[in-house]
């Protein structure tokens, strides 16, 4: 495991002034005397997602991720930064979703907003030990975990996989003698056995299956999410990236044979900012080595733009 700090952010220069501001010229390098606002933090790592048998390329997910949006225009005054990567060496997955989660947490606490840039979805239990850290382990709030996925990623298996994490989130939260609470959007019926769909019955998993989420079902998709956010304390939305049809997401470890369009999925996003209670958010399964003119890498940063500009409205 190790942690790289920030690069330096290059893009288009449309000269000076917040009239042309962009990502690029907008992010500084966190430090711990900063102001409270947007802090990015990446997780180069696809050993979870090789552990799983998938098709690796995601650890460059997050480089990926900053250079789609280094030109993207800000239209209001932002306080963004950067903290880096945590960077997974060879197969030490553990050590570097303990890493992550010191740093996330630490980042919480100095009372940023946090987004997560992978990297595999083994992502997911780093982010969830860090904000459960953040709100004190083992304390008796109750946290909401809202994915947008088209798989369930609640296999079972002797250690950590980018298909495990929110299994372990489930026995985390047990532990600590809390309830788990997790909603999935877009889950592919096609790609979750009957095993896995049980499993999530039994632990109370609610689900929105992909055939619900379309551009007719837009208000029951945000009542959805609306409900699931009045049930809990706080919230932490993860994105999948391979939710997405796989002509707009082609770059992911797992493309989709159906998907869910964009405009959806980015209701889902602002429905969940609209909620008051998003405490952090991560982006997961960007794997550059597939990707096609950028295409999932401009739509994950439009995704993550766009839950930042209206989480400052």
């Amino acid at each position: 495991m190790t942690w790289k700090k920030p690069s330096e952010w290059t893009g288009r220069n449309d000269g000076p002034g917040s009239e042309n501001a962009r990502w690029h010229n907008t992010i500084q390098p966190v430090t711990d005397k900063a102001q409270p606002g947007i802090a990015l933090l990446g997780f180069a790592s696809d050993e979870g997602v090789l552990r799983n048998l998938g098709r690796v390329g995601a650890r460059e997910g997050a480089a990926a991720l900053r250079a789609a949006l280094s030109s993207v225009a800000l239209h209001e005054p932002l306080a963004l930064y950067d903290a880096g990567d945590v960077e997974v060496d060879g197969h030490a997955l553990e050590d570097g979703q303990e890493e992550f989660a010191e740093i996330l947490s630490k980042l919480l606490s100095d009372g940023h907003f946090t987004v997560g840039l992978g990297g595999g979805h083994e992502i997911t239990f780093a982010s969830y030990s860090g904000l459960a850290r953040a709100l004190g382990e083992s304390g008796d709030w109750s946290l909401g975990i809202l994915n947008i996925d088209a798989h369930f990623d609640l296999r079972v298996a002797n250690e950590a996989t980018s298909g495990t994490g929110f299994s372990q989130i489930a026995q985390a939260e047990t532990a600590a003698g809390r309830t788990f609470r997790y909603a999935a959007v877009g889950i592919s019926e096609a790609a979750n056995t009957k095993v896995l769909f049980d499993r999530a019955t039994a632990l109370g998993v609610q689900v929105l299956l992909d055939t619900n989420c379309h551009l007719g079902n837009v208000d029951g998709v945000r009542r959805f999410v609306a409900n699931f956010a009045d049930s809990v304390d706080h919230l932490y939305l993860t994105i999948d990236l391979d939710a997405l049809p796989a002509s707009v997401a082609p770059g992911v470890s797992a493309p989709a044979g159906f998907g869910i369009a964009v405009e959806v999925v980015r209701e889902v996003v602002v429905a969940a900012v609209e909620s008051g209670k998003l405490r952090h958010a991560d982006i997961a399964e960007l794997n550059p080595k597939f990707d096609i003119d950028q295409r999932t890498a401009r739509t994950g940063a439009r995704l993550i733009n766009d839950l930042i500009v209206h989480r400052g409205r």
